[in-house]
């Protein structure tokens, strides 16, 4: 297991082309849309990792640890600033997404109602989602080959910080609630119907945004995302292992040491810059 990594803040802005909102990504629609619904979730969701965490401030004495959740409650601020232009882009492109956002705030204003533990949890589950989906997408260069450089960062730039924050809920998890049988029951409880839920909100929400831009009855682009999530690359396949590994008691989200693709974040921001001094040239 790697040591302690401390998250860095990136206050990065994508300059996203809203014209290209539907077709950024050269896999087609149903892979561009396999993408584009997952951003839906990402504004109230960071929202509510943030307030979930904060809960738990006072209660935590690691100084390292204080400020990593610092660190990491800045990371997910920008990602909810920049994953809210980016559905300003789907909003544009007449994709329902004030419809689709409200149904996610409503289930996350419904679980902020349950104890803090549980709100905890929810979010230690659902960062290990995010965290073994970006480590794919970090993994292999060819799922974002040829798409349109400015979402294909927000994409990497998404996968590096989850990989770069993954264990830091988890650690303040195990700071306040411990390792025992009772703390371990509760996150694997949490984590399994964390997925439960996000998964039933996803595939309708992904059925939606299809029947809104045209997709819904093309077969060739549903064998084609069909491919892209269970056969070659099988982004949800390739996740399945590592998800499974959340079950494990001894499970910690660094057993898993990916931390070499963090190398690739300074070449990242220095790629961003450059859409944002193009922008202030052409504006």
């Amino acid at each position: 297991m790697t040591s302690r990594i401390d998250p860095i803040r990136r206050n990065l802005k994508f300059v996203l082309p809203h014209d290209k909102a539907l077709d950024w990504n050269p896999m087609g629609l149903h892979v561009t849309q396999f993408y584009n619904t997952l951003s839906i979730f990402f504004p109230a969701g960071e929202r509510f990792f943030i307030n979930s965490v904060r809960n738990y401030r006072g209660e935590i004495t690691d100084d390292e640890l204080k400020a990593q959740i610092s660190a990491f409650i800045g990371q997910e601020g920008f990602h909810t600033r920049e994953h809210e232009e980016y559905n300003a882009a789907l909003l544009e492109a007449d994709m329902p997404i004030e419809r689709l956002d409200a149904i996610v705030v409503w289930v996350l204003e419904t679980v902020k109602k349950l104890p803090h533990p549980v709100q905890l949890d929810t979010t230690v589950a659902l960062e290990h989602l995010t965290a073994v989906l970006g480590d794919t997408l970090l993994r292999d260069d060819d799922l974002l080959k040829d798409a349109d450089p400015h979402y294909a960062a927000i994409w990497r730039w998404h996968a590096l910080e989850e990989t770069e924050h993954k264990a830091v809920c988890f650690d303040a998890y195990e700071s306040v609630m411990g390792t025992d049988a009772k703390a371990y029951a509760l996150r694997v409880f949490a984590f399994i119907m964390a997925n439960i839920i996000f998964w039933s909100l996803y595939v309708p929400f992904y059925a939606t945004m299809l029947s809104k831009s045209g997709g819904l009855f093309n077969l060739k682009g549903w064998a084609r995302v069909t491919n892209f999530v269970a056969g070659r690359p099988g982004v949800l396949r390739r996740i399945l292992p590592e998800w499974l590994d959340f079950f494990r008691p001894g499970f910690h989200p660094w057993m898993h040491d990916n931390s070499r693709y963090l190398e690739q974040a300074d070449e990242l921001v220095e790629t961003v810059k450059r859409f944002q001094i193009k922008a202030a040239k052409a504006a």
